[in-house]
């Protein structure tokens, strides 16, 4: 089959612009492709993640990762962790780990796949390569209004009205 589509915007373009902050990772970074530790085929492990700079009334930040370039209409989510209190700001790699152990009211959200926590990179083989985005997301509140049955796309509509600001990282990665 062939896959040949439009490249999708950046996810957050599309979204109420609001300040960024500094996302840094010891194993990934934006446009460049990431390894096969973080794939799903290659050890599924989530990478590194450490923020600062973000707004000093932040309450909680939720992470994700997107991929907008899965073959859908609607991207792929590959990770979501909510209500991160506001004094964690590094979490370390593996951390989305299906059996991770999170203190309440922290937990992580299905992925795309139905599974709970992290699902490493997974595009078609042959297809382009795909970006994953790694969203911090600084919020005004302690806990968003969800629980754990929710989807990662109803995470992030109510992350929205929440958002103080929000930092990226790109990373990509393609199956030839």
């Amino acid at each position: 089959m062939d896959l040949t589509r439009p490249l999708p915007p950046n996810p957050y373009s599309l979204l109420p612009q609001v300040p960024s902050f500094t996302l840094t990772s010891l194993d990934v970074t934006s446009d460049t492709p990431m390894a096969a530790t973080f794939a799903q085929a290659g050890g599924n492990f989530s990478p590194h993640l450490s923020w600062s700079g973000f707004p000093a009334q932040t309450k909680s930040f939720l992470v994700n990762c997107f991929d907008p370039d899965a073959p859908t209409p609607a991207g792929f989510w590959h990770w979501t962790l909510v209500n991160l209190p506001a004094s964690v700001t590094e979490l370390d790699q593996g951390a989305g780990a299906p059996d991770a152990a999170f203190q309440d009211p922290i937990f992580q959200l299905r992925n795309d796949a139905g599974a709970v926590g992290y699902m490493g990179a997974a595009p078609p083989p042959g297809d382009h390569p795909h970006r994953y985005y790694f969203a911090v997301h600084a919020l005004s509140v302690e806990t968003l209004p969800i629980g754990p049955a929710a989807s990662s796309t109803v995470a992030a509509f109510n992350a929205l009205f929440h958002t103080l600001a929000r930092a990226l990282i790109a990373p990509t990665y393609q199956v030839k």
